[in-house]
Order: structure tokens, then sequence, then C-alpha cells
């Protein structure tokens, strides 16, 4: 890439044109532009990776999420790929089964939570997205810079396609950055992150489905706590918390070690561990660290899911906020187009921050509140007497079923239910 400014497109090997251009083939990004292909905008993804093939962090999509796909006409598409249902959430106490979650008794047609894999989903909304002859896909293409006007607006960006071995620039009238946590878009603007400290990492690793028998999602003991649930395709993710920090201090005890902290917790899952995993090169330690960005729009510039707000893996939000984020920035986009000429103006974008803001702060706010909890259980836990423990597992499993249970994990199951798809907007 040449030395020149960001702002200047005239050093590029090839030069395109798009209404929209979208960075990062996630969620958000998949989502936004298959609805904006489907709305007759001339539109262009482009992705860093060559392939679907790659490791995500986000495996859950709520019955909120559900019910927008069906929005998008996309819900049979989605239920013919490799997944699993969940329609109980529930944990284990010390050994007692305590339910939190039944779906069937919250207010949606949608009553189960899809667990499964992102590549080929992403796969299929490109594949969609196709159809539309605005549409253009451009792989292996990384961002290196945001084109700008002299009044600092967004026009575009720069990039390098590895394929083509070639500097392109592609002019826009608005740039969505949905390119993830260490997002570009949002680093190029010079945008603050807005990231909070968390007490807490998580350590993912996969186990064949079949090598642990158990029906609940997480797992409470006085020496630890796992997550764990079905991805569909044979494979089973498993979390292990710790405190923030902590992992250095792991690895350098071994992996035999770290295998026996997990028995701790659970013997099953160990054993599974020592079996099917070679080490740690089969983890991988998430950076879990939510954050708001301090703004999420500029003049040309959108930024959405985990760019604008970075969202940690406690209630499996990530997903679920992105793809709301794309279902609203669809609307205000398809709009702004319509009313605006040139570079769609900052006082058009605003709208969508000030339509998701809010509930993302809700959201992240309950999700900290909840690492936090998680944290003083791991530091103070095994304090707990275990007769205590047994009397509040059967408290909760009356809770679970109550009216007040049902408010506290709506949020997280059916997400902004004002959320809709602006299907007034598709042209086929």
């Amino acid at each position: 890439m040449s030395d020149a400014p960001a702002s200047d497109s005239s050093v590029a090997d090839r030069t395109g044109r798009a209404d929209i251009v979208v960075v990062g083939c996630g969620p958000g990004g998949a989502v936004l532009s298959y609805l904006l292909a489907r709305s007759g905008v001339d539109v262009t993804l482009v992705e860093r990776a060559g392939t679907f093939e790659r490791e995500y962090r986000g495996f859950g999509w709520n019955p909120g999420v559900v019910r927008l796909f069906d929005g998008m006409d996309v819900l049979d598409d989605v239920l013919d790929l490799a997944h699993e249902t969940v329609t109980e959430g529930a944990f284990s106490l010390y050994g007692e089964r305590v339910p939190v979650l039944n779906l069937d008794l919250l207010d949606t047609d949608y009553p189960y939570v899809l667990m499964m894999e992102q590549p080929a989903l992403l796969e299929r909304l490109v594949d969609r997205a196709g159809a539309s002859d605005g549409f253009s896909f451009r792989p292996a293409t990384t961002v290196t810079g945001l084109l700008t006007d002299d009044a600092g607006a967004v026009r575009g960006v720069t990039a390098r396609d590895r394929t083509a071995d070639e500097t392109v620039a592609i002019e826009a009238r608005c740039v969505v950055g949905a390119d993830g946590r260490y997002s570009t878009v949002r680093e190029e603007a010079g945008i603050d992150p807005g990231l909070f400290d968390s007490p807490l990492d998580l350590v993912w690793f996969k186990l064949p489905a079949g090598a642990v028998e158990t029906d609940a999602q997480g797992q409470i003991a006085r020496e630890g706590i796992l997550v764990q649930f079905g991805l569909g395709g044979g494979e089973l993710q498993v979390g292990y918390l710790l405190r923030d920090g902590e992992w250095p201090t792991v690895r350098e005890a071994g992996f035999d070690a770290f295998r026996d902290r997990v028995a701790a917790v659970d013997h099953e899952v160990a054993a599974a561990v020592g079996e099917h995993l070679d080490g740690f090169a089969d983890t991988t330690l998430l950076d879990v660290s939510p954050g708001i960005a301090d703004t999420w729009t500029r003049d040309g510039l959108l930024i959405l899911g985990d760019a604008a707000h970075v969202a940690s893996p406690i209630g499996a939000q990530g997903n679920p906020l992105a793809v709301e984020d794309a279902v609203v920035a669809h609307d205000r986009l398809v709009r702004a187009l319509a009313y605006s000429e040139g570079t769609v103006p900052r006082s058009r974008l605003r709208a969508f921050e000030l339509r998701r803001r809010p509930t993302v702060e809700r959201v992240i706010a309950l999700q900290r509140r909840a690492a936090a909890n998680f944290a003083f259980w791991i530091d103070h836990g095994g304090r707990v007497p275990p007769s205590l423990v047994r009397a509040a597992a059967v408290v909760g499993r009356g809770v679970a079923r109550t009216r007040l249970a049902r408010r506290a994990v709506e949020p997280f199951a059916l997400g902004d239910r004002s959320v809709t798809v602006a299907r007034s907007h598709f042209t086929e």
C-alpha cells in the first residue's frame, strides 16, 4: 500500500463505486448487505478473510433473532443448516439441576434458541444477496484506510485485494463498519471503543458432541464454573471461566494442571479434554471486555455490532445485537439514500444510533452485572455451605416459572421486540 493519505484514491490500482460499502462479513455485515441488496441498493461487502471457514466468537441465535430471520425470508435457509435447538435453559449447581429458562413460557412465536456455527449461515446470506444485481462480495480484501473529503466526511475505503495483489479504492455514499471488536474502520475514524474492565476471562474449547452427557448449559461448583452447549454438526462448545489475567499462570502450570482444574468442576468433561484435546493449542482465550464506543456515526460513516459496542459472551448477546443493528440500519440507510444526495450526512445516520443505543446500554449493563456475580462466585463460592446451595437450588426450581423470572430473561431471550424488518423497502 502506498504511503499516500487515506483521503486520496488516485494511488489505487483499481477504483470501484457503490452506494454503500459494508466492511466485515460477520452477522451484522452479512445481514445488512443482504437486506440492502434486496432493497435495490448498490452494495459492496468487503471481507478480510479469504474463506468462511474461520473461527467465530458467537454461536447463539435467540428467539428475537429467529423472528427477524423469518421477517427477512431466510428462516427456512437457516433451519436447513446444521444446528441444535434449545427450548429450556438449566445449570447444575453443586450437582443439583436448576432450570433458569423455559422458552415455552415466553411471549413469542419462536420459543427456541438456535445454537450453530456461523460460517454456513454467513455463506448462505451472501449467496442470497448475490441474487441481486447490485451486490458485490470482495473476500480476501483488507481495508487499510478511509477515503475522506476536505471537510473530513467519509466517502469510501482503500483496501488491499490479496487475490489480485493490488490496491483498490471503493468510493461510496456511506461506509458501514461491521468489522468486529478490533474494527479497522473504527480505528481509522479515530473513534474510541469505550472498553470497560472485565473481571473475567473465558477459555473456549470444542469436544465431540457425545463426549459429555448433560442437559444443562452450565455447571457451577465449589471449584469453578463451566458453560457448554451443542452446535450441531457433532460438536460441543465448552467454556471455562477464570479471573481476568489468570490465564498466563494457568498455562505456566501446564495442560495437565488445566485439566485438573476442569476435573474439579466435572470429571466427565475433564476426561474428554484428556482424550480429545492435544494441549493448549486446542483452546482459545477470549477477550470478554465489553464496551460502547462514544459515537457510532460520522458524515458518510456508520459502525454497528461489535465495532460500535463490544458484547461479552454472557447471555449470548453479540449476535442478536448485531442482527438487530443491521435491521435498523437497513431501514435508516435506505431512507437516507432516498432523501439525500452524495455523501450521507451524519444528521440522517444519527437516527440509527439514537434508536439502538438505549437497548445496547441496557444489555451491556446486565452483562457487566452478571460478570461481577460470576467473579464473586469464583472468589468466594467455595466458602458457601453445600446445604445452603442445595436450598438455593430448590428455591430456584420454583422461581424459574414465575412472572418475575420471565421478565428477567426476556431482554436476553427476545431482544428488542420493537425492531422489525422494513419489508416495504424490498424490491424483489
